[in-house]
């Protein structure tokens, strides 16, 4: 339907760059190449550990020797361990042969 029915004025064009269908709102994924990750630590031999770790999971940091400052490897830490999901088993509807086995209704054995 066209806009003059509803209000009179000029029409405002769409943006160009909506229309051709470039991501704008893209997000760099931390860990990648476009953004690695920035770690400290405080040892040669924790910088072995930790490129391993990065090694090991595909990712991409640069890896900051400095004994003075405290270790910082929280970015790493959080990609590695990311929370998991809660599913919930389905309860059965009222109607329905109870789990249990007793032969009965869920609704007259155990859902009461």
């Amino acid at each position: 339907m066209s806009d003059k029915f509803f209000f009179k004025g000029r029409r405002t064009p769409k943006p160009k760059h909506e229309s051709y269908g470039y991501n704008t709102k893209r997000v760099t994924k931390p860990g990648s190449e476009a953004s690695p990750l920035a770690l400290v630590v405080g040892s040669e031999a924790r910088k072995l550990e930790v490129a391993a770790m990065v090694e090991l999971h595909q990712l991409f940091a640069h890896i900051e020797i400095n004994p003075e400052v405290a270790e910082d490897i929280v970015a790493l830490e959080g990609l590695l361990n990311k929370p998991k999901t809660t599913t919930f088993a389905k309860k059965p509807n009222r109607n329905e042969a109870c789990v249990c086995g007793s032969g009965q209704k869920f609704k007259k054995c155990c859902g009461q």
